[in-house]
């Protein structure tokens, strides 16, 4: 018999406990371990693929529920996921990011059920699209690769490889690069224009993009980012932060030989530089 794998990502005992014990005794889900922290559950979740996290909105570490729901929406297969939360206010959030049910707490074993109920519809449903795919094996049989060999002389091989260089050369040099950074934002992808960037946070294996009003959680890593917008004004002022020269409008000197950007605009930020970027960064302002 199939069962469902699920993970409880939650800080407070007593609601993993009971939560426990609502499902101890459904056939349907198997819980496969608990985690404290966002970055655990993602941590397991390489190592098993759970179908459904049980997942709290105020963890530690940083990252909450909601912005992991963000990370996992980002990915080809994630689990359905059932928020845990102690009041409604952010039902709506939740269903926005692809909340497969919403728990508020204290929680009945009966409302459990009805969650578990919820949940293999949902599996069914997943099953049937599954099923229901075109199958493309019979038009695939005829798509056998060949090879075609060209008896060329020396000169007319030459000629070949000249074509080919020129080719490539032109593919690379007419390759378009769009100035937007692809953000996916509650299952939606958002394209950011890199010059309404102020600066790129390193957060562990993951990135926080500011822009003048507004904070996005991404999947990228800091240092791909500053090899794609360095050559935009970008710079990468610390070893957390990639900063858009475009809007700074000043360099404080601190005590202690420490220096610290502030940013244009109406909310000022200040960015800490470290101190072997300094020079490297003095030579591109031209100080």
């Amino acid at each position: 018999m199939t069962f469902l794998k699920a993970l409880i990502i939650h800080p407070d005992r007593e609601v993993t406990t009971r939560l426990r014990e609502y499902l101890s005794g459904e056939h349907r889900i198997k819980v496969l371990g608990e985690a404290m922290t966002s970055f655990e559950a993602l941590e397991l979740l390489e190592s098993i693929s759970y179908d459904i996290f049980f997942l709290g909105l105020n963890l530690p570490s940083g990252l909450d529920g909601i912005e992991l729901a963000q990370i996992l929406n980002q990915r080809k297969q994630r689990p359905n996921i059932v928020f845990l939360a102690d009041n409604e206010h952010l039902a709506y959030k939740a269903f926005e990011v692809g909340a497969a049910d919403y728990l508020v707490w204290p929680f009945s074993r009966s409302r459990v059920q009805k969650t578990v109920e919820r949940l293999q519809r949902y599996t069914v449903q997943a099953r049937i699209v599954e099923r229901d795919k075109p199958d493309n094996s019979f038009y695939q049989q005829d798509l056998k690769e060949e090879t075609v060999k060209l008896n060329l002389n020396e000169t007319d091989e030459d000629s070949f490889l000249s074509a080919l260089r020129q080719a490539w050369n032109l593919n690379q040099k007419t390759r378009m690069e769009i100035e937007k950074l692809a953000i996916n934002l509650d299952g939606k992808m958002i394209l950011v224009p890199y010059n309404q960037i102020v600066f790129v946070q390193a957060y562990e294996d993951y990135s926080f993009v500011h822009t003048a009003q507004e904070k996005f959680l991404t999947s990228y890593r800091l240092k791909n980012l500053e090899e794609r917008l360095s050559k935009h004004g970008f710079f990468r002022v610390h070893r957390k932060y990639l900063v858009n020269l475009e809007m700074v409008n000043e360099i404080a000197s601190l005590p202690g030989s420490n220096f610290m950007l502030r940013t244009a605009g109406r909310k000022k930020i200040e960015l800490p530089i470290s101190r072997r970027r300094i020079s490297e960064l003095k030579q591109i302002l031209g100080l």
